[in-house]
């Protein structure tokens, strides 16, 4: 079996091009860029009710770090979520990028398990090994995680680093330790893996660089500027404030789209893909240094209120209640928009309607 190219529903996003890659940088703005990805994030309009739209909520991954984070990622983006959708039988969780719990596509297992293993030699056995004595220790069954660690005589989270081996899953209630079991790798080439964890990198986090790929996945910077260099025929260099990147030739037409229509809010939650980022892809989507450093903590992050296309602000969720901390004066109407938004939230744990409570982010809020 060879990895998809292409998703039946991004038939579009990932073509190769054959010419070379043209040396004038294309200029991207600030509003393009952003633009562009809350459109292919599916967070200006939600996708219909379906495992296809499912799958490309989870383009590039859903994490679930924090309990049930995922569920409220595909809830900004699909239609007719419910609790229980984190379960949807076409969807599996295991460790993914920078090994944090991921929920993913099960077609595509593959892209984030092998496409992290690791080049060299040393890593790459040592988390065969480790996989394999987990299947040995398992035996078709599954187990909490801490439990087998100890059993195996190892350190529980470092069962972490056999999950690049393609062959362990978990299923993670957000009460107790994980379960994991273990699966058949898929019949994937690694490297091929490699590939197109990075275009859906590219694809959905675009204008970006080698290193900036390393940074989300976990890799080593070697390996992610080899999988680019590789894809350079696929790449097309451009310009952005954040300096010189490269986007997929397939999305170039799709920058220069016009600006499309925003929603009126988005409750995105801790480790949204659309502000899961590091250095300047960080001051590109937030330009306030104060409100970065409320946004992407040192400790959990709290949401993101995304307010007309715009982060404007963070919330929190202590059982029905979400507390919401604006950075400026939001209209009646922008209000509005954010507890309409709150109340369609499926929280499992929120009995009767959720109420949202106003916290002042700064003077004016």
């Amino acid at each position: 079996m060879r990895i998809e190219r292409r998703a039946p529903v991004l038939r579009s996003a990932f073509g190769r091009r054959n010419s070379r890659m043209s040396p004038t940088r294309l200029p991207l703005s600030r509003s393009q860029i952003l633009d562009f990805r809350r459109r292919v994030g599916s967070l200006d309009e939600r996708l219909p009710a379906g495992a296809a739209s499912l799958r490309r909520a989870a383009w590039a991954g859903l994490q679930d770090s924090m309990p049930r984070a995922a569920l409220l990622s595909m809830h900004a983006r699909v239609d007719g979520v419910d609790p229980t959708a984190w379960e949807h039988d076409s969807l599996v969780q295991l460790w993914g990028p920078r090994f944090h719990n991921y929920v993913v596509a099960a077609k595509d297992v593959a892209v984030f398990s092998l496409g992290r293993l690791p080049d060299d030699a040393r890593r790459r056995a040592r988390a065969h090994d480790l996989a394999s004595r987990l299947h040995a220790l398992l035996d078709g069954g599954g187990r909490p995680f801490g439990e087998a660690g100890r059993a195996l005589g190892v350190v529980p989270n470092g069962l972490r680093y056999a999950a690049a081996t393609g062959t362990i899953l978990m299923r993670w209630d957000g009460a107790r330790q994980p379960v994991i079991r273990t699966v058949t790798a898929p019949d994937v080439d690694p490297a091929d893996a490699r590939l197109e964890l990075a275009r859906r990198y590219l694809h959905i986090f675009g204008p970006v660089t080698a290193a900036s790929f390393a940074e989300w996945a976990g890799i080593h910077p070697a390996e992610a500027r080899a999988a680019f260099a590789i894809l350079a025929d696929e790449l097309v260099p451009v310009l952005a404030p954040i300096g010189d990147a490269a986007i997929l030739a397939s999305d170039e037409a799709a920058f220069r789209l016009p600006s499309s229509s925003p929603a009126p809010a988005r409750l995105l939650p801790s480790g949204d893909a659309y502000y899961l980022l590091w250095g300047r892809d960080r001051e590109l989507l937030v330009p306030d240094s104060g409100q970065r450093n409320a946004l992407w903590t040192s400790r959990v992050w709290p949401g993101a209120l995304l307010v007309n296309g715009d982060i404007v602000g963070t919330w929190r969720r202590t059982g029905a209640v979400v507390t919401a901390e604006p950075w400026r004066r939001l209209s009646p109407p922008e209000r509005e928009a954010v507890e309409a938004e709150a109340q369609t939230l499926p929280l499992p744990d929120a009995d009767g309607a959720i109420a949202v409570r106003w916290q002042r982010g700064d003077a004016r809020a």
